[in-house]
């Protein structure tokens, strides 16, 4: 069994900063292409940040600048560094990510179960 942990929510003032953490845990040999979602009440869950096995990355407009996914694939896990943080920015996060679980086995793919941002003063 494959699980995603999301760590590092809270409440933080408008300008403030959050580092979110996605770890992979259970039966895990190494993890794959992760994403970071958002869902913000009354709205669909959208595509914050992806990051390649290779590390190369790529945001949505609206966080440009301001969010840094990044992975360190010895623990299996990648974190969302967000500086800057705005009202609208409130919403769950949501870890999306591949596993390995075997080496050469078939990557599958995983939800964590969500952290809540609230970036209010």
């Amino acid at each position: 069994q494959v699980y995603l942990v999301e760590s590092g929510g809270g409440l933080v003032q408008p300008g403030g900063s959050l580092r979110l953490s996605c770890a992979a845990t259970g039966s895990v040999f190494s993890i794959d292409i992760m994403r970071w979602y958002r869902q913000a009440p009354g709205k669909e869950r959208e595509l914050v940040a992806t990051i390649s096995t290779e590390s190369s990355t790529t945001y949505t407009d609206s966080v440009k600048g301001r969010f840094t996914i990044s992975r360190d694939n010895a623990k299996n896990t990648v974190y969302l560094q967000m500086s800057n943080l705005k009202a609208e920015d409130t919403a769950v996060y949501y870890c999306n990510g591949g596993v390995r679980a075997v080496k050469g086995g078939n990557v599958w793919y995983y939800w964590g179960q969500g952290t809540q941002v609230t970036v209010s003063s």
